[in-house]
């Protein structure tokens, strides 16, 4: 079982996998040897992005799970079978300048990171979230540096709004530079917000988009069964346990939709996803190989017209459906 097709990175001539295992369980929820194994079986399955984050890895400590990939990829000789992300902006250590978008912190945390993955080169380098102090003129210098040097060869976002993005972009052009060429945002059945500005801006000015926490933390995975099951590990806990009582009624009628139409609930979550206008792909968490091969399936799952208005009806869009300002305004 593989991914299927690849696609181009957005505007960009870049090809990808629609899946992008992302490695935010490792180092704490996965064990570093299985976490090895997974990324081998990943690979081998046709998935050939890796997502990952300089603050990953805090449960041991931060750049852990950055280091975990650099092992990886040193032992398993097929760094050139990948599309390596990952992102800067966190706060490293209480140290006033290790953390945020400044030019400083930018090329040290860049440098950092290279040593800790072991390559020359981060194909995806992402902002983890906006940094409302630093100028945009102060991010592009850093980033077009790193990019002139060879240690970047491309820049993303992740978490920003869509006027965000718009903004980066302007600068961006305003210098002659290539700018985004992603953003990585929440967006999911329950979480729908980004449909109303991030998706449109992301879309316009040509970035590809990656949806991370797909499932909503385990949400949308049968948390209802697994609950009475008594085998919830993720789903009961983060974000999926804060947004569960308000949306249970909800989460009732979706594992109920997914009985009968012969699909687990985190395949058909999955789906819907990667069948949205505009995404590019999903950023996955698997914790098994059988988290894997389910996410692998959810690839050829077609829902169809019927079923996909049904979603609607249980996860209504925000406001009425698609783009601001039509969604909200008369």
């Amino acid at each position: 079982m593989t991914t299927g097709a690849y696609v181009r990175l957005g505007r960009l001539a870049t090809r990808v996998s629609r899946l992008w295992l992302g490695t935010v369980n490792f180092s704490g929820r996965v064990e570093d040897d299985d976490a090895l194994w997974l990324m081998d079986e990943a690979l081998d399955r046709g998935i050939n992005c890796v997502d990952t984050a300089d603050i990953y890895g805090w449960r041991v400590h931060k750049g852990h799970t950055e280091e975990l990939v650099g092992r990886w990829l040193a032992k398993s000789g097929r760094r050139d079978d990948v599309v390596l992300a990952t992102k800067v902006g966190g706060e490293m250590s209480e140290r006033v300048n290790d953390g945020g978008l400044s030019a400083r912190h930018i090329v040290t945390a860049c440098e950092q990171s290279l040593r800790r993955l072991g390559v020359e080169c981060i194909d995806l380098y992402q902002m983890h979230r906006i940094d409302r102090a630093a100028p945009w003129d102060e991010v592009w210098q850093a980033m077009e540096n790193l990019v002139a040097s060879g240690k970047v060869c491309y820049v993303g976002s992740s978490n920003f709004a869509g006027w965000h993005i718009s903004e980066a972009q302007a600068s961006a052009h305003r210098r002659n530079t290539l700018g985004l060429a992603s953003e990585q945002l929440l967006y999911n059945l329950a979480v729908r917000h980004a449909e109303l500005e991030v998706l449109p801006a992301a879309r316009h000015h040509g970035l590809a988009t990656l949806a991370w926490s797909p499932l909503h933390g385990g949400l949308l995975s049968g948390v209802l069964g697994k609950l009475a099951a008594g085998t919830a590990v993720k789903s009961a806990q983060g974000r999926a346990q804060v947004l569960l009582p308000a949306l249970r009624p909800a989460i009732e009628e979706y594992e109920a939709f997914c009985a009968r139409i012969g699909h687990p609930p985190a395949e058909v979550g999955l789906s819907w996803v990667l069948s949205r206008p505009g995404i590019t792909g999903a950023v996955i968490g698997p914790r098994t190989v059988e988290h894997l091969d389910s996410a692998l399936r959810a690839t050829e799952l077609r829902l169809d017209d019927e079923q996909l208005a049904e979603l609607d009806r249980i996860f209504p869009p925000v406001g009425r459906g698609g783009p601001g300002p039509e969604a909200w305004a008369d």
